[in-house]
């Protein structure tokens, strides 16, 4: 269904933005609170260093907080306006929602950082 070599699929998959061969993530189960952010070091097709420089990912913070803001905007959009909740079980629902949906933004925040500065390479097709 996701064409290999868009951003899209290195994204929704989470593999590695180079290549699109393989996990990023030791686990790929991000339901594995314990393990969500462990990280292969390279891609082992095609060496690409996921740390690109020391901290690189902390600048996935600055798209965490975007997707968190989306993600409650659109909460307060079906509970508040949709079902005509009161105030009250809106805010309970955001929140609720920005819970439940925390190790998915983690992992998405940190896919779209990395495929912002590293694009698909076709020589590493096979």
């Amino acid at each position: 269904m996701l064409k290999k070599g868009s951003k899209l699929n290195s994204i929704l998959t989470g593999s590695c933005p180079k290549c699109q061969n393989e996990s990023m993530y030791l686990d790929k189960n991000m339901l594995h609170l314990t393990k969500i952010l462990k990280m292969n070091e390279n891609c082992s097709h095609c060496g690409l260093k996921y740390q690109i420089e020391p901290s690189f990912f902390y600048g996935a913070m600055y798209v965490s907080y975007g997707l968190n803001v989306a993600i409650g905007i659109a909460a307060f959009i079906i509970s508040y306006v949709l079902f005509h909740a009161s105030l009250k079980i809106t805010f309970i629902s955001i929140i609720a929602v920005l819970i439940l949906s925390f190790p998915l933004v983690l992992r998405l925040s940190r896919n779209i950082y990395i495929n912002m500065f590293v694009s698909y390479d076709e020589d590493f097709k096979q």
